[in-house]
């Protein structure tokens, strides 16, 4: 078995795993494959593996890759299952281009960006689906709406045409116990439970976008819907030439 069709495998069986635990069912959780510095061999080895969630942070390196893996053949059966999240930070000049080549964006941490995503999605498209980053440890060197700005955030979205607010996305700090993983996820959770309390049923957040390879299992267990894995699905990244 090719190695990054084995190591899919090896992942998808401690989603499972990790949602049998908590007595979830494993369809519930989406393995986002986070394809950031990857090349569209790799990609699509991941492709004809099963996978069609890929998660980028660099604008410009994605929406290439999105380009080349189109003009493929057979292409046209790729553009209609594959699903594209954009997880880095976004900056204001680059957010035409993310409404334009993405169908989720997972790092949504002020409102200005999530009104730039509304008025630049194109129509055709239909709404672009979001997720607000929250800095859920309050870290000074990550960005994101505190925990006490997120409920106020969530009701101002909500109301752009253009956007599907899904839910929140956090990255916790790193942490060796499972306990402490458990506790920032918990927090985030409970978090969208309060925020879904003052929204009307067509509009509550089905989506909790935490836990990567260090950490999935303690995001399942707590109620975490998508894990973002790179380095168990790809293997290690050599060091990004900018």
């Amino acid at each position: 078995m090719p190695k990054i069709e084995n190591n899919i495998s090896l992942v998808a069986n401690r989603v499972e795993q990790a949602a049998r635990d908590a007595n979830r069912d494993p369809s519930e959780i989406l393995l986002l494959a986070v394809s950031k510095t990857r090349s569209t061999e790799d990609i699509r080895s991941a492709i004809n593996a099963g996978l069609t969630n890929f998660g980028e942070n660099y604008v410009q390196e994605a929406v290439e890759k999105i380009a080349l893996l189109n003009e493929e053949p057979g292409a046209e059966l790729s553009r209609e299952l594959l699903q594209w999240h954009f997880i880095g930070p976004l900056q204001s000049n680059k957010t035409r281009v993310v409404a334009e080549n993405f169908n989720w964006v997972h790092s949504v941490d002020r409102l200005k960006i999530a009104q730039r995503l509304s008025e630049q999605r194109p129509a055709e498209l239909g709404p672009l689906n979001i997720c607000l980053q929250v800095n859920i440890d309050n870290e000074a060197s990550k960005s994101g709406f505190s925990s006490d700005e997120t409920l106020t955030a969530a009701l101002a979205i909500i109301k752009l045409p253009n956007l599907r607010l899904r839910g929140l996305m956090a990255i916790p700090q790193s942490q060796q116990s499972e306990e402490k993983q458990k506790n920032a996820f918990s927090t985030l959770h409970n978090l969208r439970d309060l925020i879904n309390q003052s929204l009307d049923n067509s509009d509550k957040l089905d989506t909790l976008s935490m836990g990567m390879s260090n950490d999935l299992e303690a995001a399942i267990s707590q109620g975490s819907t998508m894990v973002r894995v790179g380095t168990d699905i790809f293997g290690k990244r050599a060091a990004k030439q900018r």
